[in-house]
């Protein structure tokens, strides 16, 4: 099989090109710009392009060129912070990026009438805003769509221009609304950050693990059944529709510094980083993945202890 990877060298990316080069047989394309992992984790695991996803030219040529049978669509501007100070741009990789991706499909599909990809595209759990609430939690996917930042409003927009790209243009969409994932290569969230002062803990280079709230409540996946659900939902998922991809336990943010000591095994002293505490912070984020467990049979397999030990692991490797 012929697949595409926007965003190939990022987390999600980098791991999905690991699982289909296992698999052994396929095609894998994955385009990149300005990465967030080491290109050298999947260095001749796949075909890399360059391709920044806002100018559809580049993009038209790989995909008319390519005709991948899968398209995984993860290249994003991706950090709610980023967004408050660069919400144009946000925007413009968003929005603009997915535009560009089906309006190739459209172009290569008007000269070859029998190309007929499927594109998943991932969404967030950002989309929901305002309605993550105690006394909605889990959400549905028929919660109300209510973001709280730049970035939630562009994921809201990928969302619903694949809903479209699917109800006029018939191309098969997925939208994978994906709730806090985390794992090895991960930076700029709670537990990477976490994970990441806490190596520098055990190497003598830090002496207090820097905290933010400690008091919100995230489920969290590991990034390699995230990956898992995403190509369960291209082989199995109904087109056009929404799936949430959220982890079965949610955990106060608090109780994830014990396992994080498990794992280096030594007690880390926390301290309070202003600079860390956000003007707003959702109090839990937690989604209902029932619907993606009926519809392909996703089941997640690895639990936090796990996911944690493997991003010191991971740290560790790179020294």
């Amino acid at each position: 099989m012929k697949i595409l990877i926007t965003g190939a060298c990022g987390m999600v990316g980098s791991h999905m090109v690991d699982v289909f080069h296992a698999q052994g047989g396929h095609d894998i394309i994955g385009t990149y710009y300005k990465p967030t992992t080491d290109l050298s984790d999947i260095a001749g695991k796949a075909k890399l392009a360059e391709c920044d996803v806002r100018y559809y030219k580049r993009l038209l040529e790989i995909i008319s060129s390519e005709k991948p049978e899968r398209i995984f669509h993860l290249a994003a501007q991706s950090y709610p912070t980023v967004s408050w100070e660069r919400p144009q741009e946000t925007m413009d990789v968003n929005v603009n990026g997915t535009i560009n991706v089906f309006e190739a499909v459209k172009f290569v599909r008007k000269l070859e009438a029998d190309y007929d990809p499927v594109v998943v595209v991932a969404c967030s759990s950002a989309e929901y805003g305002l309605s993550l609430t105690p006394e909605n939690a889990p959400v549905k996917e028929d919660t109300a769509l209510l973001p709280l930042h730049p970035y939630g409003v562009s994921k809201v927009a990928q969302d619903l221009l694949s809903f479209q790209y699917f109800q006029n243009d018939k191309i098969k969409t997925i939208r994978a609304r994906i709730f806090n994932t985390t794992g090895p290569r991960k930076a700029n969230d709670v537990v990477a950050d976490f994970t990441m002062r806490a190596y520098q803990i055990e190497k003598g280079l830090l002496k207090k693990l820097r905290v933010g709230n400690l008091s919100t409540k995230r489920a969290i996946t590991d990034v390699r059944d995230l990956v898992s659900a995403l190509i369960l939902l291209s082989e199995k998922g109904k087109w056009g529709d929404a799936y949430n991809i959220s982890g079965n336990k949610v955990y106060e943010i608090r109780d994830i510094i014990p396992i994080i000591e498990e794992a280096i095994g030594m007690k880390v002293e926390t301290e309070v980083d202003p600079a860390l505490l956000r003007p707003t912070d959702e109090p839990i984020i937690y989604g209902d993945s029932t619907k993606l467990k009926n519809d392909t049979g996703w089941k997640q397999t690895y639990d936090l202890k796990t996911t944690i030990k493997d991003m010191i692991d991971y740290l560790r490797s790179k020294q």
